[in-house]
This record gives structure tokens, C-alpha cells and sequence, in this order.
């Protein structure tokens, strides 16, 4: 027979606090660990090679558009069904997608001569370009001061140095940049309520804190732990970032005030996206190695490692969609991945219903 229980808060500290696990290295919940992600589709493109990047959502639309960095298009599928329903070509080497749904607008960045392409997003015509420093790729969204960052430049564009640019995504006009001496820089994570970016710069193995209304770097903190740092989170009401590297793949848990590292955790190989679930407080780690790696935030200081959970081979970005409780994960055709390119999806499970069988 068996029993089964809702994994609470206060049981997630009792199983922290009777698991043997070093002050520096987090926990793991182990064989109890209640089901987090639940396979829910899967989505088969033909004729792709190289990798795919990230996503960008249209939730009103119902529109999931994906980059697909290597293949030279942009990919726009069904964001409920899955569906596959038009490639989009005018772009050369799409990196990071953001929609503006009120001019139903696609800001495209583009590391390819062509630089960072405005789509209607009805016709899918290029109706504009935004002229910055060739290589561009990441982004960062400031809602509530409606700026776009987009990193630039770097080892991909034969530069020595790196440029975060700050545009009114509106406009596509260019308000001011911070300069990196740094020729690979890489993910960043936005304060929406403060003034506060922290950016990757990666091959100095340190996260960049940026003020954003003076446009100057106020801190760097060294990633210990290991090395080539990329992806990042950030639980602004808690103030930690979630930072991720891949040599080896390590989730490391940052004060967003001080820098201190709280804790860190084995992560998922080859990873390209972290995502931060506030509404379950949950980490997501996609590793192209084939697994998700999901970690479950009991407090502010404390953490477990809940599950790594299969997915495909080469699939390294994701977007949590929470209105749908779902999670995507694009399937780059590389990676060692002979399951062919496409996206996968996952119902997020929430907390409160998440159980522990026994």
C-alpha cells in the first residue's frame, strides 16, 4: 500500500536538515523527492542542423517564436498545441527574441552583417533594423522603465572587448552602453524594482553588477566555484541570482546585495538557460546533456536538489510560460542528439500539489 503526502515547507526543512550535506555544497532531496515536471509534447522539426537559441512568447497570440541560431530563421509554433506552423526567414544569425504586443512587433537580435531585425509580427516582414555593435546576442528587459539591454561584440565578432547596449525597444534608438574589457560576456538578469543588472562576463569568471542610471559597472564578484559562467536568474524578492557554469556544470546560489555565495549544486552539463519559478520557488537548469536539473528553494539561504529530469540531447534553452504552468525546451540537432531537433514541453507541477509516495 501505499501512502501519499504534499510535500510542505516544513517538511522540505525536516528532509534538509536530516540530510548529511556539507555547509558549501547544497543538498539532495533523493528518492522522495516529489514529480516536478511532467512530459506533455514534443514537437519534431527535419532538416535542421547546428543549435537553436532562445524563445520568445506572445501569450495573447498564443504564439511560441524560437531562434534558430544556426539555420538562419525564426521558428513560430503553436504555444498551447506544440504545433509547428511557419519558419520565418530576413534574419541571419538569430539570438534573442522580444515581442511587443501592443505594436505587435518582433525586436530580433542578430549577430549576423544584417544586425538586429524589427518584425511585423503579423506578415513576418523585416520592417526595420536596429543598428548597434555587430554580435548581437543576450537580452535583458526592464519593464517597468521600458529599456531593452542586448550584449554585443565579443570573440564571436573578432573583438577584444564587449558592449551592453541599452535601446528604447520602441524606438529601436540607442540610449547608452557599458563597455567591457572582455571578449566573452554572456547572460543577465535585470532588477525590475531596483536599479540593478548583473551580467556574466564570462571569461573573467566574475558577474558584472551594473548601475543602471549611471551606465557603469559599481561591482564585480568572482564565480568560485568553477568556471565559464553563462547563464543567470535572479529572485528579486529575495535577492539571490542563480548562476550557472559550465566548466564544470555548477548551479551557484549569489546575495544579490553582497555577492556572497550561499550554496552550490552539481548542475546539468552544456546548459544555456536557467529559469527562476516564483510561484513554486524552483530553479530549472537545461543541460544539453539531456536532463533538466530542478531545485527547490525552501528559504532564502536554503535549497535541494530535486530531480534531474530527462529530456533530449542538445536541449540547453527553455522559457517557463507561468500562466500555462509550462515549460519549453528547445532540442538543438547537435549535441550528440539522434532523437532529431524540435521542442519539448513540461507541465509544471505546482508545490502545493506536488506529493512524495511511499
Amino acid at each position: 500500500m501505499h501512502r501519499t503526502h504534499t510535500l510542505t515547507r516544513a517538511a522540505s526543512l525536516a528532509l534538509l536538515a536530516g540530510i548529511a550535506a556539507t555547509p558549501v555544497l547544497g543538498a539532495a532531496a533523493g528518492a522522495d523527492a516529489p514529480p516536478v515536471l511532467q512530459a506533455a509534447g514534443r514537437t519534431t522539426l527535419t532538416g535542421y542542423s547546428g543549435d537553436f537559441d532562445h524563445f520568445g512568447v506572445d501569450l495573447a497570440g498564443n504564439r511560441l517564436f524560437l531562434a534558430a541560431e544556426d539555420h538562419g530563421t525564426l521558428e513560430v509554433f503553436n504555444l498551447k498545441s506544440g504545433a509547428h506552423e511557419k519558419t520565418v526567414t530576413g534574419v541571419q544569425t538569430p539570438h534573442s527574441i522580444f515581442y511587443i504586443p501592443d505594436l505587435n512587433r518582433l525586436l530580433v537580435t542578430d549577430s549576423g552583417p544584417g544586425m538586429t531585425k524589427v518584425l511585423d509580427a503579423t506578415s513576418y516582414q523585416v520592417t526595420g533594423s536596429i543598428k548597434l555593435t555587430p554580435g548581437a546576442d543576450s537580452i535583458g528587459i526592464d519593464v517597468p522603465r521600458g529599456r531593452l539591454y542586448v550584449v554585443t561584440g565579443g570573440k564571436d565578432v573578432n573583438m577584444k572587448d564587449s558592449v551592453l547596449a541599452e535601446i528604447d525597444p520602441r524606438t529601436g534608438k540607442q540610449l547608452g552602453e557599458v563597455k567591457f574589457a572582455a571578449n566573452h560576456v554572456e547572460a543577465m538578469a535585470v532588477e525590475q524594482r531596483g536599479n540593478r543588472l548583473y551580467i556574466n562576463v564570462t571569461d573573467k569568471n566574475t558577474l558584472a553588477v551594473i548601475d543602471k542610471e549611471k551606465r557603469s559597472v559599481i561591482a564585480e564578484w568572482p564565480i568560485k566555484e568553477a568556471e565559464q559562467n553563462a547563464p543567470v536568474a535572479l529572485d528579486e524578492d529575495n535577492h539571490r541570482l542563480f548562476v550557472v557554469t559550465r566548466k564544470p556544470g555548477m548551479l551557484v546560489v549569489l546575495n544579490a546585495v553582497t555577492g556572497e555565495s550561499i550554496t552550490h549544486f552539481k548542475a546539468p552539463e552544456r546548459c544555456d538557460e536557467v529559469v527562476f519559478d516564483a510561484a513554486n520557488h524552483r530553479i530549472y537548469v537545461a543541460g544539453g546533456e539531456g536532463v533538466i536539473g530542478v531545485y527547490q528553494q525552501l528559504d532564502a539561504d536554503h535549497y535541494l536538489q530535486l530531480a534531474n529530469v530527462p529530456s533530449a540531447k542538445g536541449a540547453k534553452t527553455a522559457v517557463l510560460v507561468p500562466a500555462l504552468q509550462r515549460l519549453y525546451v528547445a532540442v538543438s540537432p547537435g549535441e550528440g542528439n539522434s532523437t532529431g531537433a524540435g521542442i519539448m514541453w513540461f507541465n509544471v507541477l505546482p508545490a502545493a500539489a506536488a506529493t512524495v509516495r511511499k
